[in-house]
Order: structure tokens, then sequence, then C-alpha cells
């Protein structure tokens, strides 16, 4: 396998994303794994995002829990970013309450969404790095969802995103679904609980749904999802042979042998 020195794992959801993570892992164990909810340098979905004098309000708010979120919080120069949703705890409102603090789901503008993630990765040289979701997905879903920008709006910014990575190591590993409709009755299945009782589905359908494009547009529980899900295909799609081309090695879903992917791309 060749040894690049940064890895990031993208592809729809279902698409096995922590699978190949995991997989990663293993065959590269010096390699740090940044996974979807963890701190990450580039990327801070499920994290708040707040400045010294909003984290001390929260802190307030939340005295007993003082120990519990200063262990998952990071100080990145005048902001802190909180690992909010690795916090395990009873207080009723805690995760609602910090869920307002990220940058995603319509909380930022335009133009002040894209400055953080742009300078994130501006200030971003990691080495021998693994991340999952953390260039496509959570920024496309908000400007897609949120933000309701165009696709060439969102080709724009990815070009500016290319142009800040000039000179750093990274490969995108992109696992494609064929089957949308299949995969995500497949995950419907495979995230339900004990007693079948489903916990993903309903949670992203009305995501999608309540969004101002859910509602614009409209779109309603599977076909609804299924629609925004092709769009986001075809548009990654697009972003990887406009833009990434020469730094994305591009998988079936769950069909690949990983030496083999890698060894054909060498």
């Amino acid at each position: 396998m060749r040894n690049l020195s940064n890895y990031f794992v993208e592809g729809l959801q279902g698409a096995g994303k922590s699978t190949m993570v995991k997989r990663l892992a293993e065959q590269l164990p010096e390699y740090k794994v940044f996974r979807e909810g963890d701190y990450s340098p580039v990327e801070l979905a499920w994290c708040a995002y707040v400045t010294k004098m909003q984290y001390q309000d929260i802190l307030k708010r939340y005295s007993s829990m003082e120990n519990e979120i200063d262990g998952k919080t990071i100080v990145e120069g005048d902001h802190r970013i909180i690992c909010y949703t690795r916090i395990l705890t009873d207080v009723v409102g805690f995760h609602k309450d910090l869920e307002q603090y990220e940058i995603y789901n319509g909380n930022l503008e335009k133009d002040s969404f894209e400055k953080i993630i742009l300078e994130c990765y501006q200030k971003w040289n990691g080495q021998g790095q693994i991340f999952e979701c953390s260039i496509f997905q959570n920024i496309i879903e908000n400007q897609i969802l949120y933000l309701m920008m165009s696709d060439e709006e969102i080709l724009d910014f990815y070009c500016r995103l290319k142009h800040v990575l000039s000179g750093k190591q990274f490969q995108i590993i992109y696992l494609d679904v064929d089957d949308i409709r299949s995969t995500v009755e497949l995950i419907k299945k495979e995230r339900s609980d004990e007693n079948g009782n489903e916990l993903w589905f309903p949670l992203m359908t009305r995501y999608v749904e309540e969004s101002p494009y859910g509602k614009a547009h409209p779109l309603h529980g599977m076909d609804g999802l299924i629609i925004h899900l092709e769009r986001r295909k075809s548009l990654e799609h697009r972003i990887i042979n406009e833009i990434f081309k020469d730094h994305t090695i591009i998988a079936k879903s769950k069909d690949y042998n990983l030496n083999e992917l890698f060894w054909s791309n060498t």
C-alpha cells in the first residue's frame, strides 16, 4: 500500500465509510484517526464552536459538568471547540443547547461558514492522518440543505478549497453507492434498536424535510431523502472529476479489496 500522508474517506450515508476508516487504521496503526464527532483540525461537525466568553457562559450554565466539558474542549486561538456529542449526560437540554453553537444547520451565513472551513484547512499541516466525512459530507449537506447554494456555488467553494490545499499531501477515498434506495433500506434496518425501532431513518428524513431546501421543494420521507442523496452524489462526482480527480481513488461501496485498491493506483 502506498504511504500517502493523509486520507479523507467519503461517500453517501451507508457507503461503508466507518468500516473503511477502521480497516485503514488497522493497516496503518501509526496514523491518527479522526472519526465523525471527534475533534478534527479541519472540520467541526458535531462540535460547538464558541468564543472564550461563550465558553465561560456555558460553564456557568452547566457548572456541575465543568470537568466533563473541559475534558472535551480544544483551544484554537480565540475559540473553543467542544466535542459536546461525546459527552454522556442526563442533564436535560444540554445537547440541544450546545447544538446552537455548531457552524452547520444554517447557524452561520454562507460567507462566515466558508471562511471558517477554509481557515481550518489553511492552518492544517497534518501528517499521517485519516479523516471520516471531513471534506464532503457535512460541508455539502449544509451547503445544499441549509444555505441553499447552487451546484455552481458549491463547485466554486471547492475550487477555493483545492487552492488552500495546494502543496498539502492528501488522498480522497470515495466509496461509491450504485443503488441509493437499496442502501438506505439496508441501513434503516442496521441502525435500529434491539426491538426493531428505527433510529437513524426518522432523524435523517426529518433533517432533510425540515431544512430550508427540503421545505422549498418539498422533500418528504424516503422519496425526498433519495432525491437529496441523488443530487449529492451527482455533485460529489462533479467535484471529484472537475477539481480533485488527481487526488481521488473511487471504490465500489462495500465491494473492494483494500490492498488491490491501493496497488492498482500506485
